[in-house]
């Protein structure tokens, strides 16, 4: 059985596009990309700096653009459609990558929709001071105690015992300071306090944005950031997203979805390595494939074929 993930913000780095431009699928598909947003996208993947990509209003759709073309490179290369994948999921922004792979939206609407998303939440993010830490390491309920005690929110539950604090800065440095027990925190670069009641303003606009746009049933399962769900409606699935903007990431329990379908492999598609790098620790025993370099793509085909043929032999014993 296989799943396919798409990275969210953060997995962006400096010259990410460069060795894929020479793709005709993936350069058009980002081109394709820039004209709907608005931004020059080869520009801001081969030469801007890591400050100006950090920008929330750029990350995104710098992010959402490039697992999409590495898709279309993907598909190009090796004629590997989506629906070979027994599921399909993202983790934040990464889930507007897979509401346009699966064809929930179109390329162009999925990239106007998350123009508009990162513009917002940066705006929001300007109005008050407020950041983002990973808490690594111990016991979940602990460290959700200690969020609460301190007035911060866990804006994203990853899995793997890594649970992601969001608030104000000062009660952000409060936490670095003293990290709960058994625990490291390490502030993250980012703006603002993304997945909370502060991105208020920012998820009316998405939803104002998101009435405009022609929605479909996904050609495969998505598997949502809300709870972990299962779903197979497109309406609800981008009302999922609209929502997500000021709802934790619940990555966990997308994993544990994973589990219960009896995943035996995940491909994660370009700028790849974070997602799988959780699920080697949450996830022992599933194979796993980061789409991180253009060289990767020629280890799709195979990588698919053999968790295809897991998954017909499976069904085939019950």
């Amino acid at each position: 059985m296989l799943v396919i993930v798409a990275p969210g913000q953060g997995s962006q780095t400096p010259g990410m596009l460069t060795p894929w431009l020479a793709n005709s699928a993936f350069k058009s598909v980002i081109e394709t990309a820039s004209d709907a947003c608005g931004l020059d996208l080869i520009k801001h993947g081969t030469v801007s700096d890591g400050d100006t990509i950090r920008d929330t209003a750029i990350a995104q759709p710098l992010i959402v653009a490039s697992g999409l073309a590495s898709l279309a490179a993907i598909s190009q290369t090796l004629g590997f459609p989506i629906s070979s994948a027994n599921a399909v999921a993202g983790h934040s922004v990464g889930e507007i990558t897979a509401a346009i792979a699966t064809g929930v939206l179109s390329l162009q609407d999925g990239m106007k929709l998350v123009e508009v998303r990162g513009n917002e939440m940066a705006r929001a993010a300007s109005m008050v001071a407020t950041s983002m830490a990973a808490v690594l390491g111990g016991n979940r309920e602990d460290v959700i105690v200690a969020l609460d005690a301190l007035d911060l929110i866990a804006a994203n539950e990853n899995g793997a015992n890594q649970i992601v604090a969001a608030g104000s800065i000062e009660k952000i440095e409060e936490l670095i300071a003293n990290p709960p027990t058994g625990t490291r925190v390490r502030p993250l670069q980012v703006a603002g306090a993304f997945h909370t009641h502060y991105m208020s303003m920012a998820q009316e606009e998405v939803a104002n944005a998101a009435q405009k746009l022609v929605i479909h049933n996904p050609s495969v399962q998505l598997v949502s950031n809300k709870g972990g769900e299962v779903v197979t409606d497109g309406k609800d699935f981008l009302d999922r997203i609209i929502g997500q903007v000021t709802s934790p990431v619940r990555w966990d329990l997308c994993m544990e979805t994973f589990s219960a379908m009896e995943i035996t492999g995940m491909i994660e598609l370009f700028p790849g390595g974070t997602l799988t790098g959780i699920a080697k620790r949450a996830l022992p025993g599933v194979e796993l494939l980061p789409i991180s370099t253009i060289e990767d793509v020629e280890k799709v085909a195979d990588f698919a074929a053999k968790h295809n043929d897991l998954a017909a032999k499976h069904l085939g014993d019950k």
